[in-house]
């Protein structure tokens, strides 16, 4: 299992808009081949925190995901709102075995 855990953190006076277009990110993402989960979280300590979770069975799936209509508007949308880059780490997943 292949998974990123992406953490955000966005201005506060676009934490709405935020929402809106990872939820839509988030609806198209799981309708991918390969794609295991991919979730949006938000801290219950800072409201302007999110993470993105995202499992795919390979790294094929989850480079597929990148090259997606859906995920390259995602990306051009929401990066001027954010109060830094959002930072990508890599791990493995070893269980649940899928």
């Amino acid at each position: 299992m292949y998974i990123t855990i992406v953490h955000i953190k966005v201005l506060p006076d676009y934490i709405d808009l935020f929402i809106q277009a990872s939820t839509e990110n988030h609806l198209e993402s799981v309708k991918e081949p390969g794609n295991l989960r991919f979730d949006l979280l938000r801290s219950d300590d800072n409201p302007a925190r999110f993470v993105l979770y995202e499992a795919y069975e390979n790294e094929s799936a989850a480079t597929a995901h990148k090259e997606t209509a859906h995920y390259l508007k995602w990306r051009e949308t929401v990066a001027p709102w954010m109060a830094v880059p959002r930072e990508g780490i890599r791990y493995t997943g070893l269980q649940p075995e899928f």
